[in-house]
């Protein structure tokens, strides 16, 4: 029987991620041989993998890494089963590790089939299901390159990235910014130019089938109705229906009493709430459209404008 030391433990605890019960075990049964020690505990990894597959895994650690002249960011997601999981300081620090190493790829599976410190990523994962006692995986996989790259992380649980035109005075400041709407609101696209008219046409549907169905409850009940939108984007905000919303502010400013002379300081503000009030979509999908987080007097857009810049694209991850 090998002896086994405390610089035995700490060596493959240090190698592997596991816990100093598990390494001790791992040797004692290995009877000393450092090899065949991690090779049992990747063994055992394997083993609760496979009976813990079917597991959901939406906690965990998101994460995020930016090269060093800012022209290409990583963000991924490490999942586990649990929140306890997610906070640990080890199981973050891993996170990280890994995102150093997926800049380098373009693709989740070129990822989890790179080497590790001599085992695949995939194996990795395997390794650590075995000694956390959950299932490990990558969630989310993102890679975004630009002229300047910058990042946003809320709390290890939405990680957000956002490239530029031009690296600018204060890109780090635009790109945190913009990182952090992404991360707060989502969005599909830049700009409510960028959609079909058939999706913009079966969104509006889709919302005034489930208006519709509220409604009728809401009747039922005797409670309000809510109203049933005829548009959901500027993309369907012609000038005709742009001059009827005018028109109709005009009249109901001559319904209140209103004086003529005062129409036109009053008119702009309703227009621009009737555009508001009608393009949910855009604000909802729209990068550009949306109302900026920390100026909500401001559209996205607008705000990007001031740095005399564009958005070439932006990259969220997200737990859940």
């Amino acid at each position: 029987m090998a002896t086994i030391t405390a610089a035995d433990v700490n060596k493959l605890r240090q190698t592997t991620g596991a816990g100093m019960m598990d390494c001790k075990k791992a040797l004692v049964e290995a009877d000393g041989d450092f090899d065949k020690a991690i090779q049992n505990l990747r063994e055992k990894g394997q083993k609760v993998a496979a009976n813990r597959s079917d597991r959901e895994s939406s906690e965990g650690a998101a994460v995020s890494f930016i090269n060093a002249d800012k022209t290409k960011g990583a963000i991924i997601t490490l999942n586990c089963e649990t929140d306890f999981v997610g906070k640990n300081e080890s199981f973050v620090s891993l996170a990280k590790e890994l995102v150093e190493k997926a800049i380098n790829f373009s693709s989740k599976e070129e990822f989890l089939a790179s080497d590790f410190n001599g085992i695949t990523v995939a194996e990795k994962l395997i390794e650590q299901t075995g000694v956390i006692g959950e299932k490990i995986e990558i969630g989310d996989f993102e890679i975004l390159e630009g002229a300047f790259v910058g990042s946003y992380v809320h709390v290890n649980k939405i990680a957000a990235l956002t490239a530029i035109s031009a690296a600018v005075p204060n890109a780090e400041v635009l790109t945190k910014d913009i990182s952090m709407q992404v991360a707060s609101m989502g969005a599909d696209t830049l700009s409510y130019k960028d959609f079909d008219p058939s999706f913009v046409a079966s969104e509006l549907a889709a919302r005034i089938a489930i208006i519709e169905k509220e409604n009728e409850e809401a009747k039922r009940l005797g409670k309000t109705l809510k109203n049933v939108p005829k548009y959901i984007s500027f993309s369907q905000l012609t000038e005709e229906v742009l001059k009827q919303a005018e028109e109709d502010a005009k009249a109901e400013l001559k319904a209140e009493g209103k004086p003529e002379q005062i129409w036109d300081k009053i008119i702009p503000g309703k227009v621009l709430r009737f555009i508001s009030d009608n393009t949910t979509l855009d604000q909802e999908k729209a990068l550009l459209d949306q109302n900026f987080i920390k100026d909500d007097s401001k559209k996205v857009g607008d705000y990007v404008k001031e740095f005399k810049v564009e958005i070439t694209g932006f990259k969220r991850a997200a737990l859940g």
